[in-house]
């Protein structure tokens, strides 16, 4: 089963066992919050029996990686309820709605990283300043600013990320007279995307019939933006999309993949046509955040395993695609309880537990040299050390400014890109639908 899930205003659907070949094990570390000792035993231990409900969306891996079981051997008083919402879109409305009327809030809350610039800037105040809970410097520095208001409240603390790479499939690299070991396919577009296509046309020339160098030119779009600080706000707030660099680079790129036909054109996830091409092996290449490895094994399926591997994304900057925050609403009964399973839940040893049951990556650096992650290997795609891939591209990552109608901007701009590569749409007709779909959403 596969639970769709909004990332950055983009849809995924994440799979429930995204490292394949991996398994959650027990947890070793004790409880880490600012008034527990040495065992994990906190304070609040002493007080009589609650239930702690945590409300999310899609996939966060605390189950599947036996975390709440385990919080509750550590707190026998405590019980964690997890309150799951599988369309994140669905989750946020009704979110909103609670902060409003403050009332029938959960006492942990997820919240998704195209979200979360929205409630900094209006909805801070309903918040626990997590400052006071975690070290901030624990975290790769651009996710946590991501969470911080101008005044340093940290509405959120950071569960995963998803540093890009770049996933291709080796039989097809193979049959084209390509490069197949990871490190000369990471030498071939290490000059950047537009050594990306270059190596796309050599592909095409001697492409198997009927495969596509790329799934989705708006995927990549996504990826050569999301590789820049600068998208569609500069810092003072106000929206540049029409002028920012980083998106005429990336427009014009999926122009030149349009016209040069080196995309299938597929719509990402879609389980009509991108699912089948996966399975049929017609997909030469995928834009990778680290999640997409374990969508990639479990659509592809069975037959195509070895046949996929991994490099590091084009360029000498990477791209986050994806992640989320947990924060506490100030309305909640068990405020200084939440704070300490948060702060245990976004520990490096519960990070590296989620990573390893279901392959969403730390945002909490101090998991990366953990066994589980530093030593992580993906059998599917020919054993490749993504713990390694991965925390060297999360450590290239921009900090990006973000915005409030980031989702809805990238939203518009993939589904006119998709018009170029499937109806044939102008580049110039192309771009006008855009702006005009994206003024009616930011005015």
């Amino acid at each position: 089963m596969r639970i769709t899930r909004i990332v950055g205003g983009r849809s995924r659907r994440a799979a429930v066992i995204a490292t394949t070949g991996l398994t959650a094990t027990a947890l070793l570390l004790a409880g880490c919050s600012s008034d527990s000792d040495s065992s994990g035993s906190s304070k609040s231990d002493a007080n009589g029996p609650i239930t702690l409900t945590v409300a999310d969306y899609g996939q966060f891996g605390y189950k599947e990686a036996g975390l709440f079981a385990q919080y509750h051997k550590l707190h026998p008083n405590i019980t964690v309820k997890e309150n799951t919402t599988a369309q994140e879109p669905n989750y946020y409305t009704k979110f909103l709605q609670q902060l409003n009327s403050n009332s029938g809030l959960a006492d942990v809350q997820g919240i998704e990283v195209g979200r979360i610039k929205e409630i900094v800037d209006t909805k801070a105040d309903k918040f626990v300043d997590l400052s006071k809970v975690i070290n901030v410097d624990d975290w790769v520095p651009w996710k946590e600013k991501q969470a911080t208001t101008s005044g340093g409240q940290v509405v959120g603390a950071g569960t995963d990320i998803g540093p890009m790479s770049l996933c291709y499939n080796r039989d097809l690299f193979q049959k084209a007279g390509l490069p197949t070991d990871r490190d000369k396919v990471t030498q071939k577009v290490q000059g950047g995307w537009s050594d990306y296509l270059a190596l796309g046309e050599e592909y095409k020339k001697h492409a198997p019939a009927g495969t596509y160098f790329m799934d989705s030119a708006s995927a990549m779009f996504n990826a050569v933006v999301s590789s820049n600080a600068q998208q569609y706000y500069d810092s003072s707030g106000k929206p540049i999309y029409q002028t920012s660099q980083s998106v005429k680079d990336g427009w014009d790129l999926a122009n030149q993949v349009a016209t040069k036909g080196l995309s299938q054109g597929l719509k990402q996830f879609d389980p009509g046509s991108w699912v089948p091409a996966l399975r049929k092996g017609t997909v030469a290449t995928v834009v990778c955040p680290a999640w997409m490895a374990g969508q990639i094994s479990a659509d592809a399926g069975p037959k195509n395993k070895g046949k996929w591997d991994i490099a590091t994304a084009p360029g000498s900057t990477s791209a986050n695609w994806g992640g989320s925050f947990l924060g506490i609403p100030k309305s909640g009964k068990h405020v200084a309880e939440a704070s300490a399973l948060v702060k245990w839940l976004t520990a490096p040893a519960q990070q590296a537990a989620v990573f390893k049951a279901i392959g969403v990556f730390p945002s909490n650096k101090g998991a990366y040299s953990l066994p589980d992650v530093k030593n992580a290997k993906l059998p599917y795609f020919n054993n490749a050390p993504i713990g390694q891939i991965y925390a060297q591209e999360a450590s290239t990552i921009p900090a990006a400014v973000l915005g409030p109608k980031d989702g809805a901007i990238k939203d518009a701009f993939s589904l006119q890109i998709n018009n170029m590569e499937k109806r044939h749409t102008s580049s110039d007709k192309a771009w006008n639908d855009a702006l005009t779909a994206i003024g009616k959403v930011v005015g």
